[in-house]
């Protein structure tokens, strides 16, 4: 039986060992009606004591709908990403808004990940309030509370090591001017976001505009230029051509600014990018990053990866490019239970968009398990053609294709609109046997 718990065998001394500390702590809160479809009878315990009884997911008083995680797929993941980036020379900090689970964020860092990446400043504090010791914000930040809150945290914790991005002299000055009013003595670590393209999400559109952006943050005593940064996934009509070119103007970029002397002083150079689909071009590109006047920080952002999908993510990970690095598990199984079976060719399961991603693809039948005696058999000829907010729509190609009272396993797509509407989400053996319980903060 794989071992599915968090580990603390690291020393003392190691800035992600609160992280483990406050992922164990989440292990005390009590079980109610907050969390949908655990056991009623299991009210009132803790969820470390539910999670100690190994309840089974379909014969343990769990309630349909039910959202559950794959215990060997997800520890699969944590490794499969943890070799690859070791492989090419890369630092990582997988995007936490994809879960929003400090668990997952204790294990991730347990596998090598140097830190977790955050896009606002609220999943910022959740990161904090769970002892994370290293965020990168991938977004300009110029909230004034936020960064009253963030100069505070800063000041309070000199290990505390955090970095966001800019794109605009507009949004230097009003980080500047919120710093200084908050009475910041910690300078903020900064890297300038060069825009993917004309038409592309945020950041600075040109290698000039970047430059004004460099000159602004040089003008303040607030903010301390570390690197550069972007996001290849907003290349418009991205394919690996495209890509690869946008990634060595991020390189080349970086390249001059430190030619230019825009890093004196800083220990350590950052370059980041990569999302979920494009993070082998990063891999490429970042192992030609030349000798700079600091090490580089390579730092790979990618955070799907952790459940991964059935379908988006599926089709699109760097994996079915080069499948002698590994493949990616999915590792979410929505099961919901028919409710009613109208017609020989329709059917309605009681899981719907308050349960399921839907956003990218809909969920996909997978399997059907016997409500008669809990037999398993492949979801052959049943196909989710529709959802309303509490049911799924079922075809079915045959009349026994299923019946009222069966469970029907779906696979989903996108996990970071999958874990968003679960707050306590099974994490389940293959067997069915449920080893722990892992708690969202969106």
């Amino acid at each position: 039986m794989a071992d599915n718990r968090l580990t603390d065998d690291r020393p003392a001394t190691d800035p992600h060992t609160p992280a483990t500390a406050a992922a164990r702590a989440l292990a005390d809160e009590r079980v109610d009606h907050r969390f949908k479809a655990l056991p009623p009878d299991a009210e009132g315990r803790t969820v470390g004591e539910l999670a100690a009884e190994r309840r089974n997911l379909f014969d343990g008083g769990f309630t349909t709908p039910v959202l559950a995680l794959s215990a060997e797929s997800v520890a699969h993941n944590l490794a499969l990403m943890e070799t690859y980036a070791q492989r090419h020379g890369l630092a990582f900090a997988p995007h936490g808004k994809t879960c929003m689970a400090p668990q997952l964020f204790a294990r991730q860092l347990e596998h090598g990940a140097w830190g977790i990446t955050a896009a606002v400043p609220h999943q910022a504090r959740v990161y904090r309030a769970h002892g994370i010791a290293r965020i990168f914000l991938a977004n300009e930040l110029v909230d004034p509370a936020a960064l009253r809150w963030l100069a505070a945290e800063l000041d309070a914790d000199p290990e505390f090591r955090f970095a966001c991005y800019v794109d605009s002299p507009r949004g230097v000055e009003l980080m500047d001017a919120a710093l200084r009013d908050a009475g910041a003595r910690r300078p903020v670590d900064v890297v300038i976001e060069l825009g993917a393209g004309e038409g592309a999400r945020t950041g600075a559109r040109t290698e000039a505009d970047c430059r004004e952006v460099a000159a602004a943050v040089a003008a303040t005593t607030t903010l301390r230029l570390v690197g550069v940064a972007g996001y290849e996934g907003e290349v418009p009509e991205a394919d690996h051509t495209k890509v690869t070119a946008w990634l060595r103007r991020l390189v080349a970029l970086t390249a001059t600014f430190d030619a230019e002397g825009r890093f004196a002083g800083v220990d350590e150079i950052v370059v980041s990018a990569g999302g979920s689909a494009w993070f082998d071009a990063v891999a490429e590109v970042f192992a030609e990053i030349p000798d700079l006047s600091a090490p580089v920080l390579k730092l790979l952002r990618s955070g799907a990866y952790v459940s991964h999908d059935d379908g988006h993510y599926r089709h699109l990970t760097p994996f079915n490019r080069v499948p002698e690095e590994g493949a990616l598990h999915p590792a979410f199984r929505l099961w919901a239970q028919v409710v009613s079976r109208p017609t020989p060719h329709q059917a309605f399961a009681n899981a719907g968009k308050r349960d399921a991603a839907y956003d990218l693809d809909l969920p996909q039948a997978q399997v059907v398990r016997s409500a008669r005696d809990g037999a398993e058999r492949p979801a052959t000829g049943v196909t989710v053609t529709g959802l309303s907010d509490q049911h799924a729509w079922l075809a079915t190609e045959s009349a026994d294709a299923l019946e009222v009272g069966d469970w029907v396993g779906m696979g989903l797509s996108h996990p970071c609109t999958s874990f968003d509407k679960w707050q306590l989400i099974p994490l389940v053996e293959a067997d069915g046997t449920v080893v722990d319980f892992i708690r969202t903060f969106f």
